[in-house]
């Protein structure tokens, strides 16, 4: 292969920003736009400029070598895909205002790829029609759409982004934990190779179904998911995915349930003060809509329920908040003052910690008035017991009991036993050794590409600016001329030699530009060697520094074309 040409910086669309952009929340954000490697087209939308396209297409390669190693083979399948393979699935629906739609000159409906599980299967189904045809991996790198309501941190959470897809697809159950587990090691080495730092740890299903879920998950304050990391076990989950085991009391010793007037109480901070108990002796009830239907959630007072937790059980109905419209259209609920005890029309969940046996001071469905000696499963009933708390720091590890750590993370990588969901609704068959069909049992596996080069930013990044690990930066070396006719000379030639021994070399040749923006420039766009062309050129004498360490030494030109190339 011939060896890439230098690329000069006076001719390199990247124009670097002393400022931070207004909108930048997170410093991928401020440092992926400030260094030319991305700008914004649009809200969740971004172009990637040259070096960006570099640092992308490079973590695109090293996904596609490990992918390959496996045996999985690449297609590319469309982006704009018909309504009816996702209808047949429930997904057109489950989605809801996530997914991009809309209607060819002929009123067909069609979107915008969010995910290909139904295309994949569907060609399979086309291309595979016998038991010898598989297992087979299939994978394919490809611009993912989904509305986001609230687009934000730049490439982290955007309208469009690039994923790397795969699907396995086996015959029986046992094929499928094989083609999971050669995934799972595949990611290990994606991400070890990235220089990413990453957990692995359990998570739910989603809207993708299926049973065994986990994701790859990369530390960073930047994140918008919160893991649990056990210090004494292996035990490691979103705290998404962590359940409680129900644990009843015995509560026959409790007295009668008894009303009593509290005045100005609606919150549980008021109620606690007000009756001097701790918040956790309250019992805290939030209602919430699901397709319209009023759902009672209770959790003990001191925690805060999880929304998302209680949006995935009920998936793929849709959870909102009740109004003051519905408060006012309920006389029997009282804002501020409901309690599960005599509850109508309201379906009741709770979460483990309201276990049969416990008693509770709680709202008595009355204005100004609450009860106290509230016994689960003896004054009320639970329908269904959901765990919808926050996690919280110190919680108990549901493994063996320690104090759970919590950690934000970005999510990079997700791996589902999808099972054969998608098989059963489009009806992917193949024929067997006993000549008798046989129910397809199906894998999904996700890497996010773009969102990768954003956890790489957020993690390697210093005060200075972007930090790029080897393997994923634009180029190899940087090479600085200070700025004197001689040392652009030097540069080039150095530039020259580098390059003809099969390094990446980007040189900063700007005429005009100070030596002093040069160098800040050169640590803000995080090539991981640079090399100055300075005072002592005239002498046939470099300075090689080390980016991510900052250590630096002088080195003659021999010597420095010696250590790089080594």
């Amino acid at each position: 292969m011939a060896n890439a040409p230098v690329q000069r910086m006076s001719q390199l669309m990247a124009k670097t920003l002393r400022d931070d952009p207004a909108d930048a929340e997170v410093l991928s954000h401020k440092l992926l736009v400030r260094a030319g490697y991305v700008r914004r087209t649009a809200a969740g939308i971004w172009s990637w400029l040259p070096l960006g396209k570099k640092v992308l297409s490079n973590i695109e390669r090293i996904v596609r070598e490990e992918m390959d190693a496996i045996g999985a083979q690449e297609v590319t399948l469309p982006a704009l895909l018909p309504r009816e393979p996702y209808e047949a699935t429930g997904r057109w629906n489950e989605y809801g205002a996530e997914l991009f739609r809309l209607q060819d000159r002929k009123g067909g409906d069609y979107l915008l790829g969010p995910t290909h599980e139904e295309i994949f299967t569907l060609l399979v189904k086309d291309q595979c029609s016998s038991y010898k045809d598989l297992p087979v991996i299939l994978y394919q790198i490809q611009n993912k759409f989904r509305d986001e309501a609230r687009p934000r941190a730049g490439i982290l959470r955007g309208r469009e982004f690039l994923m790397k897809d795969s699907y396995s697809f086996d015959t029986e159950d046992a094929g499928l934990a094989q083609s999971y587990a050669l995934h799972r090691q595949a990611y290990q080495r994606v991400f070890e190779r990235l220089g990413l730092d990453y957990r692995i740890v359990a998570a739910t299903a989603g809207a993708m179904g299926g049973s065994k879920s986990e994701e790859f998950l990369a530390p960073a304050e930047a994140g918008e998911d919160t893991f649990a990391d056990c210090p004494n076990c292996d035990f490691a989950a979103n705290t998404e995915a962590i359940s409680y085991e129900l644990k009843p009391v015995d509560g026959s010793a409790v007295a009668a349930a008894e009303e009593i007037p509290t005045p100005d109480t609606p919150t549980i901070e008021t109620l606690a003060a007000s009756l001097g108990v701790p918040a956790s002796a309250t019992l805290k009830n939030l209602l919430v809509k699901v397709d319209g239907e009023i759902v009672a959630v209770g959790v003990p007072g001191d925690r805060e329920v999880d929304l998302g937790k209680v949006e995935e059980h009920f998936a793929p109905a849709t959870v909102e908040m009740v109004t003051e419209t519905d408060f006012a259209e309920r006389a029997d609920l009282v804002r501020g003052y409901v309690g599960p005890q005599g509850l109508e029309k309201v379906t009741y969940i709770a979460d483990p910690r309201v276990a049969p046996g416990t008693a509770w001071i709680t709202g008595a469905n009355k204005d100004g008035m609450h009860a106290k000696n509230v016994v689960a499963g003896r004054d009320f009933e639970v329908e269904e017991y959901v765990d919808v708390v926050v996690v919280q720091e110190g919680d108990p590890c549901p493994k063996c009991g320690t104090g759970l750590k919590l950690d934000r993370a970005i999510e990079i990588g997700h791996i589902f036993q999808l099972g054969r969901k998608y098989a059963d609704a489009l009806k992917l068959d193949v024929l067997g050794q006993n000549g008798k069909p046989v129910r397809v049992t199906m894998g999904s596996y996700g890497i996010g590409v773009s969102r990768a080069v954003a956890a790489l930013a957020e993690q390697t990044a210093d005060e200075k600016g972007l930090c790029w690990p080897a393997e994923v930066a634009p180029a190899d070396v940087h090479v600085v001329a200070a700025g004197k006719a001689l040392q652009t000379e030097l540069a080039l030639e150095v530039s020259d030699k580098l390059s003809a021994a099969g390094l990446r070399v980007l040189v900063d040749d700007r005429a005009g530009v100070s030596p002093g923006v040069k160098f800040t420039d050169a640590e803000l766009m995080g090539v991981p060697k640079i090399l100055v062309a300075g005072r002592r050129s005239a002498e046939g004498v470099v300075e090689l520094k080390d980016r991510r360490t900052g250590d630096r030494e002088e080195l003659t030109v021999d010597e420095a074309l010696a250590r790089l190339t080594a």
